[in-house]
């Protein structure tokens, strides 16, 4: 293929990706805030079942995912922890995920450090986007401000980056993220939050500190996670989500930005005020 019709060939994937990120947004983002609108046992049972899936995808990424002796242990932690979270447990989840780090070190056969973090960034995943949910007044309107604004930190950086491209942000570890991308990105953070803040669901200045912060550190969770795949060579961690990737690659902001919501959240609230802690000031 000459340089002339690859262009023009890189230019039609790429029309499609962007095609195939919009249908899956279309159709996951509503599942996705109806669950946590209803929140619960569906949206805990949701969170579960993605930080399983997380994991095993960290073991993917990282080769070791065909290790049961890493896999099972780990496997079987998150969803005992869930399942006490789900019936108000808070202190037998914490037992039970100090075990299963354990057991995971443990009895990992190789890469033991690696598969130990792999399950310490799930669980951390699993226990903040689970209480971060969990007060009855507050935990819906906490969850959808993190949502919406590390989707706009994504959506503002995807368009900005593509549009006006520019200086690279950190090349080494992610070649196409650009300095403008990520002030995009920043820009729709703020955005969110300034209308979280005209619709009167809390003070205008928290609330755009808060999403500036939340924005921030999404946009590190990214660059984390892509260091980490990069690491061990590898490009997607896995094609479960069509135009995405796996669910770290499209988790990976969250769950960066839903860890540091839940621990602003606790030193202002409480285990069972998370919500309120980010919401009210």
């Amino acid at each position: 293929m000459t340089g002339g019709e690859a262009a023009p060939a890189a230019a039609e994937r790429g029309s499609r990706n962007l095609l195939m990120r919009l249908l899956a947004a279309v159709v996951l983002a509503p599942v996705a805030i109806a669950i946590a609108w209803y929140g619960g046992w569906l949206w805990a049972l949701l969170v579960i079942s993605a930080t399983i899936g997380l994991y095993l995808e960290w073991l993917t990424v990282v080769g070791l995912v065909r290790e049961w002796r890493a896999s099972v242990p780990g496997v079987v932690a998150l969803a005992t922890a869930g399942t006490c979270m789900i019936a108000g447990n808070l202190d037998a989840a914490s037992i039970v995920l100090g075990i299963g780090l354990v057991a995971v070190a443990l009895l990992s056969p190789e890469r033991r450090n690696w598969a130990a973090a792999g399950f310490f960034y799930a669980a951390a995943a699993e226990v903040a986007a689970i209480l971060v949910r969990l007060h009855p007044d507050h935990g819906f309107a906490a969850l959808f401000f993190v949502l919406l604004v590390v989707w706009a930190a994504d959506i503002g950086g995807y368009f900005a980056g593509r549009g006006i491209g520019g200086p690279k942000l950190w090349p080494k570890v992610s070649p196409k993220k650009t300095w403008a991308g990520a002030i995009g990105g920043f820009a729709g953070s703020l955005a969110v939050a300034g209308a979280f803040a005209a619709a009167g669901a809390g003070k205008t200045g928290p609330l755009l500190a808060l999403g500036a912060v939340l924005s921030v550190i999404s946009q590190l969770g990214d660059l984390f996670e892509s260091a980490v795949k990069r690491r061990f060579g590898v490009k997607d961690s896995s094609h479960i989500i069509p135009g995405h990737g796996g669910l770290m690659d499209r988790l990976d902001g969250f769950v960066a930005a839903v860890v540091a919501a839940l621990i602003l959240g606790f030193l202002r609230g409480g285990a069972d005020g998370v919500g309120r802690g980010l919401m009210v000031w």
